[in-house]
């Protein structure tokens, strides 16, 4: 099932196509996934060339990470963080979830909603093909603050350092307050980021110190990474609703 709607956001969305770029963030991907996964998901990590701030995942272990999002952290650890958020939303069937509710309510492809509200948007609709309601697209508090404990366990399993996911938060927070418009819709989907960085720093401080020994915070491959993907040319339109 989430082959099959990998496919069609695939034939949707604008992807990087760079060859190399295409295997950092799967090689970046997998080293979080490998300790998450008990069922041997066929673990897929895509980037969408599209400026907006966003990162979903579908069934399966289809994740996707929009290079917008990508250009504003300053550190591997903080892109991983995002992909450690998207690995837990799948591997608790959170996004399995929101295809139950949505059953019925003529939603064609439901694509989930995590760091930006592309289910709510006119782009995001024509993205994932979806007709029901936009509030079929988001996750409870419940959901997000287990993603977000997820992403944490993973990311030490992995030795990145899981400070990395309240970073992340703090970024946007940041550019939220120099640019009240820029992230607006984001912040109206998910109005709980605050909470959400003190949750995380507090999780993060109840870790054993051994546990942390060692951890990654950044590395040369991934400035590489983030220069090579800044260097792209501008990113083409997205589609409009059909």
């Amino acid at each position: 099932m989430g082959a099959d709607y990998s496919a069609q956001i695939n034939a949707e969305i604008p992807l990087v196509r760079d060859a190399e770029l295409v295997r950092y963030i799967n090689v970046l991907g997998d080293s979080i996934a490998r300790t998450a996964d008990t069922q041997n998901r066929n673990w897929q990590f895509f980037i969408v060339d599209n400026m907006d701030v966003n990162a979903f995942a579908v069934p399966g272990g289809y994740i996707y990470i929009n290079r917008g999002l990508i250009q504003r952290a300053q550190n591997m650890a903080q892109v991983a963080g995002v992909l450690g958020h998207e690995i837990g939303h799948v591997t608790r069937r959170h996004s399995v979830k929101q295809m139950q509710k949505a059953q019925g309510a003529n939603a064609g492809i439901l694509g989930l909603c995590v760091f930006t509200s592309i289910c709510n948007s006119d782009a995001g609709q024509a993205v994932v093909g979806l007709g029901a309601n936009a509030a079929m697209a988001s996750f409870s508090r419940s959901d997000e603050d287990e993603a977000d404990s997820e992403g944490v366990v993973y990311m030490v399993r992995a030795k990145i350092d899981p400070n990395g996911i309240p970073e992340m938060f703090e970024i946007l927070l940041s550019e939220r307050t120099r640019q009240p418009d820029a992230l607006e819709a984001w912040f109206r989907t998910h109005p709980l980021e605050e909470s959400r960085i003190s949750a995380a720093r507090s999780r993060i401080a109840r870790l054993p110190a051994a546990s942390m020994a060692g951890v990654t915070k950044d590395s040369p491959n991934f400035q590489a990474f983030k220069r090579r993907l800044a260097a792209l040319p501008p990113s083409p339109p997205m589609p409009t609703p059909r």
